[in-house]
């Protein structure tokens, strides 16, 4: 960042603590949360160490919000899910699960490089809206098709929503463990999601909670 921009951005309190955190959050999924430092972020910033401390308490508030915005990025990138009624359940799950996938691909690696401190991911757990996650997103849909009758009275959607979860967490977390392929540098994961029998899998999950034919 030239001098010249980080002077004009002084100017605005709204404008530097944005710049801030887009930095933080370009940090955080560049090269993870191992080894970030304040003088880190500020000389990437283009700003002096100080200067955080004028619109962060501390380090874990900056990294929180960094993470929030990076998480809600990943969110803006998968798009419109399809609503509850639409084409069929089985096309429409088959769009959450790529989707969850994605997302997870983007932000399980950032979690896991703040293992070591909790309190950013509790500062983050609690400014966290979650009515626009996708988990939540995936169980209204599910109860809203249930509802429609296109799944089993009885079908139990927090169960199927825990599946589909579970599958996200299990592919993008095995692909981070040692051994595993994944792209020189930073915090992504190597997750080719269209190698994902993403279809099997909603067929067997729709098995147990379709409505009888």
């Amino acid at each position: 960042m030239s001098p010249r921009k980080a002077a004009a951005l002084r100017g605005s309190d709204d404008g530097l603590r944005d710049h801030l955190v887009a930095t933080a959050q370009r940090l955080l999924a560049e090269q993870g949360a191992a080894g970030l430092t304040v003088r880190a972020i500020a000389r990437a910033a283009g700003v002096a160490d100080g200067v955080l401390y004028n619109h962060f308490s501390d380090k874990d508030e900056l990294l929180a919000a960094a993470v929030g915005a990076h998480v809600a990025a990943a969110h803006a990138d998968l798009g419109t899910l399809p609503a509850p009624g639409t084409a069929t359940v089985r096309q429409n799950l088959a769009v959450y699960l790529r989707a969850g996938l994605t997302l997870h691909r983007a932000v399980l690696p950032v979690f896991a490089g703040l293992l070591a401190t909790p309190a950013v991911l509790t500062r983050f757990a609690e400014s966290r809206a979650r009515d626009d996650d996708w988990r939540e997103l995936l169980a209204a849909y599910l109860r809203a098709e249930r509802d429609l009758g296109r799944l089993a009275p009885a079908a139990d959607t927090a169960a199927a929503t825990a599946v589909l979860v579970g599958i996200c967490h299990d592919v993008v977390l095995t692909a981070m463990l040692p051994g595993a392929t994944s792209p020189p540098g930073g915090s992504s994961v190597a997750v080719d999601v269209d190698a994902v029998d993403v279809d099997a899998i909603v067929a067997t999950l729709l098995a147990g909670i379709a409505p009888p034919a």
